[in-house]
């Protein structure tokens, strides 16, 4: 055999110093010539030995020849293939080493040749988040993961997953509550936000797999997944947490981590739960009924799970936090009117002369009595606070179907089937601010007799169609979210896992509301809608209509559309994965998927031609995108205490490009007791369909430094960009666990991520400081450089980085006493760090902060859980004490002066469960009753001068909180 066969590399070549050398060639071949597989027989064995002996060092070729028995053909033909092709062969070197290395022991170790002490050495072990080898506890793996039991989750008092996440100290920024200011189309959904890098930057699982995400939006247009269209709460069994990046592992959006809920996969019985939560002074109540029954049959397991949840509101006219200039808009009704002078708008609003005697509020900018005319200069503002929710009306209908089944005593199929219906009700004020050109002429027959003096040419309407004494406007949502998927998974060859899987799922989420329209508005102005099919008459636009020239009902039905944001989100994925663990510790995994994600998006003929008065309006789209990934993992030890893990995965978005991402872990253990842990990855997270293609319209509140004054609602319209890259992050964690065995466990990780070329929609505020009167960003009503604003136009851009930086710290101590088990605890996330680099704003120091005049997130820097657990025989306490820190506000506020703070919020839940079948006879502990209180000492969240009176990402506005349970199991 020459050396040219061998590449010119001497056989003494040792196998530490190129491990990877003859299996990388190996499968780089099996790769790019599968075709040559059918002529090469066993008649070439002898070839491949040579090779084997040539290409590693030789005591180690007979250990390898006899693990290679039964694929010695196939190896010949990577061997022979290495003389073939060459070039080939270092054109697919660009997967790499490490996923070449795992990939190849994969092949390896499918032959039939037992492996020593395998079956001595098996453990009962758990699939758990992060990895794709089965693993053991926190002080086993070297990626920081939480684990929350069914236990952990009940004692929270949580309803809800939302109730649970929101519990999280590493989650921050999440969009739970329905606040119409910052969260304007996502009312119903929950998310999660670990570390504050978005909620489009964390990956949600159901049992392992993806959940389709949902198709509604966020304000800055991402998507998520919907976790209150998951799964009913009494079905999930764990809830595992991975702290760091993840996408070596499961791809696109693992970038903060992932999330992995895991339901029950063996009940044999029946569970029946009842909860029913009251806001403590309020007529808003929550009532939850669930149930899950499973059976244990000759081969296999069903299950099935129901959740029922009704919620009545909280309404901001029964709870009212914020200030009444915080939540007044200077478009009303009464409204101002610019007068029309020689064509043209004259710059300064005259207020409607009976604005504050039927309930407006004026903002005067300059009296009228010192200009020597009869009107004051200014706004006639509105009082919109109390239309608004700060709970929605929502009903909630929840199942989950699934089915495991032993096809063989080495196969087993499972299959799940989820399905969510969520419907809620969320109040508007009567009608949005009319932000278009709305011309009264002055042959009105309602025109006002003051107004004429000074405006006779006519004048331009400055309000909204309904305002002071208006009914609430309903926003209406609806999200049907179904899921189903299979998988097929088995053993061959001695210990080989494999599994292939089947996921799909839709999310259509519509939301329905109303807006006046342009078209109509303007032609009840001038009379003239009759000539098309409207009713006939005027709109009264001024104070008169207060009193002796009312709106007839059949105008204002007229010009009040509805619209219809109908989208819908798919997703499809096909998932292949071989595993193995070795007797001596190492363990290899490898495998392939496609996914498909697709996004639909149609609205209401009125959208279409961008005819609403504030929405504005959208434009149908729909696309979609396909993703092929190659993955691998392994996990090597490399001594008696110590263990390395690899990962890479490769994935292709076609025009888009392609990635490699690599995770490299490590995990060391000097003592019993003691473990260090850390881990180095990057992760990638593609534009999606939306953020290329979409467009979206949304109610921002912002302040103009043009005119400043009281802040402002706007519409700010967000279009897609076809530039757009993908997003790049480095994840880096040190941590260590200290577990004495006797109780006391200590888990500290300190964390840091550097996340490059976030996509991100421009920052409404930002783009307003920044362009103040450049009229293609900033549009205006009247004079197009001082004019009040009312719209902004935006995209979706690659904002330069978020780079957050802190620690994790979690202890608990498990006492033993002649009272029962008392477990003390206390656990947090402190961040030492959260730098952004913002397209508009420049560079911010966010640790601390709000970030409202930014593309982040509010982000305390400290937030602290802390209380006890108590147990004896049927009785059970558990308290908690909550913390989140005071942190800067960043958002402009007139009359206020800078350097304001919101304040620090502590909180106390208690909880106290009895198990009443320990003194029934034969229910042992299958009924339980429950009783807690969520904020005890009944805190109002802290305040903040913005609408709604709080910051809706990060607290609670219910206040106290009773809850009362029952559990009947049998």
């Amino acid at each position: 055999m020459s050396d040219s066969w061998r590449g010119g590399r001497s056989p003494a070549l040792s196998w530490k110093q190129r491990p990877p050398r003859c299996l990388s060639d190996m499968l780089a071949v099996s790769l790019t010539l599968p075709r040559v597989l059918a002529d090469f027989r066993l008649k070439n064995r002898a070839v491949f030995a040579r090779c084997i002996y040539a290409t590693c060092e030789q005591k180690h070729a007979p250990r390898v020849l006899g693990l290679l028995a039964e694929w010695v053909d196939t190896c010949t033909v990577l061997c022979y293939s290495r003389q073939i092709d060459a070039v080939r062969i270092r054109q697919m070197k660009f997967i790499g080493y490490m996923f070449t290395v795992a990939t190849s022991l994969i092949l390896v170790a499918t032959g039939q040749v037992p492996v020593a002490n395998a079956q001595e050495s098996a453990v009962d072990e758990v699939i758990t988040v992060g990895t794709l080898i089965k693993r053991q506890p926190q002080a086993d793996r070297p990626s920081p993961v939480t684990i929350l039991g069914e236990a952990e989750i009940g004692v929270t008092g949580a309803k809800s997953i939302a109730d649970l996440t929101q519990t999280l100290t590493i989650n921050t920024g999440t969009e739970n509550h329905p606040d119409a200011f910052t969260q304007n189309l996502t009312t119903g959904t929950s998310n999660i936000n670990l570390r504050g890098l978005g909620v489009q930057s964390t990956l949600v699982l159901l049992n392992g797999r993806r959940q389709v995400l949902t198709a509604a939006l966020t304000n800055n247009g991402s998507q998520f997944v919907d976790t209150a269209s998951l799964v009913p709460l009494i079905a999930v069994e764990n809830l595992e947490i991975l702290k760091d990046g993840a996408s070596a592992t499961y791809g696109s959006d693992a970038v903060a981590g992932v999330v992995n809920f895991m339901t029950y996969d063996d009940y044999d019985g029946v569970k029946i739960n009842a909860n029913y939560q009251t806001v403590d002074g309020f007529d808003s109540d929550e009532y939850m009924l669930q149930a899950m029954v499973g059976r244990n049959f000759d081969r296999g397991n069903i299950m099935g799970a129901i959740s029922y949840t009704d919620r009545s509101p909280l309404t901001t006219g029964e709870k009212r936090l914020s200030r009444i200039q915080d939540d007044t808009s200077r478009l009303g009704n009464p409204g101002a009117f610019f007068a029309i002078t020689d064509g043209r708008l004259q710059g300064r609003p005259l207020i409607d002369p009976g604005c504050e005697s039927v309930g407006g509020i004026p903002e005067v900018l300059a009296p009228g009595s010192a200009l020597g005319i009869p009107l004051d200069i200014g706004f006639c503002g509105f009082d919109f606070g109390e239309y608004y929710n700060l709970i929605a009306e929502e009903e909630r209908l929840t199942g989950l179907l699934q089915v495991g089944y032993d096809v063989s005593d080495n196969v087993s199929w499972t299959a799940g089937f989820t399905y969510a219906d969520n419907e809620a009700i969320r109040g508007n004020s009567p009608t949005f601010p009319f932000l278009q050109t709305a011309v009264v002429r002055p042959d009105h027959p309602d025109y006002d007799p003051v107004l004429a003096v000074l405006a006779p040419n006519g004048a331009v309407f400055f309000g909204r169609a309904i305002g002071n004494g208006g009914d609430v406007s309903p926003n209406l949502t609806t999200s049907e979210t179904w899921r189903f998927s299979t998988q097929l998974e088995g053993t061959f060859g001695g210990g080989h896992d494999w599994r292939l899987s089947f996921t799909t799922g839709q999310n259509n989420y519509v939301v329905r509301t109303q807006d006046t329209v342009t078209s109509r508005f303007r032609c009840a102005l001038s009379g003239t809608c009759a000539d098309n099919g409207g009713p006939g008459g005027f709109y009264n636009p001024f104070s008169s209509s207060f009193r002796d020239a009312p709106n007839s009902p059949e105008i204002l039905d007229y010009i009040i559309g509805t619209q219809t944001r109908d989208t819908t989100s798919t997703l499809y994925v096909v998932e292949a994965v071989i595993s193995r663990q070795f007797g001596e510790g190492i363990a290899a995994a490898v495998g392939g998927q496609f996914r498909s994600e697709e996004y639909d998006a149609k609205f209401d003929e009125i959208s279409n031609r961008d005819d609403f008065g504030f929405l504005i309006g959208e434009q149908d789209f729909d696309g979609d995108q396909d993703i092929i990934a190659l993955f691998a993992e392994m996990i090597v030890p490399l001594g008696d205490r110590l263990e390395a893990q690899a990962a890479l995965r490769f994935e292709d978005y076609g025009a888009i490009g392609n990635t490699i991402d690599p995770k490299v872990a490590i995990l060391y253990q000097p003592t019993d007791t003691w473990s260090l842990r850390g881990s180095l990855s990057t992760s990638f997270r593609s534009p999606t369909v939306y953020q290329k293609n979409g467009q979206a319209t949304v109610l921002e509140q912002v302040t103009d430094p043009v005119i400043p004054g009281t802040p402002a609602f706007v519409a700010g319209r967000t279009t897609g960009s076809a530039d757009l890259t993908p997003e790049e992050s480095t994840a880096l964690n040190l941590g260590t666990t200290f577990d004495s065995g006797n109780g006391l466990e200590i888990n500290v990780d300190y964390f840091n991520f550097d996340f490059q070329n976030v996509i991100i929609a421009e920052n409404t505020q930002a783009v307003i400081n920044a362009f103040p009167q450049d009229p293609d960003r900033v549009v205006r009503a009247g004079d197009p450089m001082t004019g009040t604003i009312v719209r902004v136009n935006k995209k979706y851009v690659n904002a330069s980085s978020v780079k957050t930086s802190g620690v994790d710290f979690d202890v608990r101590y498990g006492l033993e006493t002649e009272f029962g088990r008392l477990v003390p605890f206390v656990g947090g996330t402190y961040v030492l760090s959260y730098d952004l680099n913002d397209p508009q704003a420049g560079e911010v120091d966010g640790a601390g902060n709000r970030n409202f005049e930014n593309f982040g997130t509010s982000v305390p820097e400290l937030r602290l859980n802390a209380g006890f657990a108590w147990r004896h025989g049927a009785h059970e306490v558990n308290a908690f004490a909550r913390h989140i820190s005071g942190y800067d506000d960043d958002q402009e506020v007139m009359g206020e002066e800078d350097g304001r703070k919101v304040d620090a919020h502590t909180t106390f839940d208690a909880q106290y469960r009895l198990a009443v079948g320990q003194f029934i006879g034969g229910l042992e502990e299958g009924v339980a009753l429950t009783a807690g209180v969520i904020n005890a000492t009944d805190e109002d969240p802290p305040q903040v001068f913005t609408n709604g009176g709080f910051d809706s990402k990060i607290h609670d506005p219910r206040g106290r909180l009773f809850y009362i349970g029952a559990d009947i199991e049998f």
